[in-house]
């Protein structure tokens, strides 16, 4: 049974105020024992939530009363266990961090794309189709015939773009990513380098597997999200994917069984990145985790390395 409620959600807007919000909305988070991290800035809100239902629509109802950022659209799914340890509400110069000067979704962006309609698009041979999304991401799905940029985070994709745009010839760039919010940027971006037809996908990946049956779909994979659940399917429903906890990239049931994975120490992506003292201080931890699950505790001392922090645990 499916006990939590996880809500997805973003907006740019004019938010000036934002420094002033972060602790009401903590405390209104923390009063309705809702977990996962927001981000606040000046040019809106992003975030991923999760917890009771009553709790979330309680929130989700606070935070459409602020009026700068009152239109933002969620979207949902269910968890079986609790997605998040913590909850966090942080100030941010981006809510999405591209890293360049001037990019405002509010004044250009590319044409949204109805998920009914996407396969059209990139079925089209006149379309170019771009997955935005980090290396570690795409690595467990991506649409057919996707573009793999094969970034480690967001900020490198604008000289992406500059190093490839021989690959970018086409007509139509239709451009994708978990749920919508790095494909605001992305495409915002693309237009101000003078692509005329540039698209994406509203709601993103989530919103596509949500109402596009496996039938007649054209993803392939799962979709790596933010959270403890790692990755979903079509209709949302949960994948098989772990964390590692050491490199906090997903692992497959396969690489499970491989001698490389050690829970909560190392897996085949990372056992060569860390060194025989780190590992020894994962494995302390692992133990710790274990000995709290075993008091009927969540342990909740767990640190996210520098490659899951430039997310902050929204898209």
């Amino acid at each position: 049974m499916s006990n939590y409620l996880v809500a997805a959600l973003y907006n740019f807007a004019a938010f000036s105020d934002y420094k002033n919000w972060q602790k009401p909305i903590y405390d209104t988070c923390v009063a309705e024992d809702v977990k996962g991290t927001l981000l606040l800035a000046s040019e809106g809100i992003n975030g991923t939530i999760a917890g009771p239902e009553a709790g979330i629509r309680k929130v989700l109802a606070f935070l459409h009363g602020i009026e700068p950022i009152s239109g933002f659209v969620h979207k949902e799914s269910w968890a079986s266990d609790e997605p998040f340890l913590r909850m966090k509400v942080r100030l941010k110069k981006e809510i999405v961090t591209m890293g360049v000067e001037g990019i405002d979704p509010k004044k250009v962006v590319g044409t949204y794309v109805k998920p009914q309609d996407w396969n059209a698009l990139i079925s089209d041979p006149n379309t170019v189709v771009v997955d935005t999304r980090n290396d570690y991401e795409v690595a467990i799905g991506t649409f057919k015939g996707a573009i793999d940029p094969k970034t480690k985070s967001f900020r490198e994709f604008p000289q992406w773009a500059e190093n490839n745009k021989d690959l970018l010839n086409k007509p139509k760039v239709a451009m994708f990513c978990t749920g919508g919010i790095r494909c605001e940027k992305s495409t915002a971006f693309m237009k101000e380098q003078g692509y005329d037809e540039v698209f994406h996908l509203e709601g993103g990946i989530l919103k596509y597997l949500e109402e596009v049956s496996e039938e007649e779909s054209l993803w392939e994979g799962d979709c790596f999200v933010f959270d403890d659940r790692v990755s979903v399917r079509h209709g949302l429903a949960e994948g098989d994917y772990t964390m590692c906890r050491a490199c906090r990239r997903p692992v497959s049931p396969d690489a499970k069984l491989l001698p490389e994975y050690v829970e909560g120490v190392s897996c085949p992506h990372c056992i060569d990145e860390t060194t025989p003292e780190q590992k020894e201080r994962f494995a302390e931890r692992q133990h710790q985790i274990e000995l709290a699950q075993q008091r009927g505790h969540r342990h909740v001392g767990i640190t996210r390395p520098p490659r899951a922090a430039a997310e902050d645990g929204a898209e």
